[in-house]
């Protein structure tokens, strides 16, 4: 069965149902990606303390570029769509 029989069938409340209730969801993963990556970020700020600690100096991201400018960070004010949604 292809999309356009599917949605044919469908009511528009329950596409628009069938949409919200997949926002939801994907909105909870994100979430929960996010408190995946902070738990990370801090073990990784951990062990650079602690090689900073025994005298061992890794390079910053500043100095890893070629030349030597942050990265662009992309659509810097671009809301979240879950945001957008309420």
């Amino acid at each position: 069965m292809n999309r356009e029989e599917t949605e044919s069938e469908m009511s528009k409340e329950e596409r628009i149902g069938f949409h919200k209730g997949a926002i939801s969801v994907l909105a909870k993963e994100r979430a929960e990606m996010l408190k995946i990556v902070s738990v990370v970020e801090q073990l990784m700020q951990m062990h650079l303390k602690a090689l900073a600690d025994l005298g061992v100096q890794l390079p910053t991201a500043q100095e890893q570029t070629k030349d030597g400018k942050k990265p662009k960070e992309e659509n810097k004010e671009k809301k979240p769509i879950d945001e957008l949604l309420n």
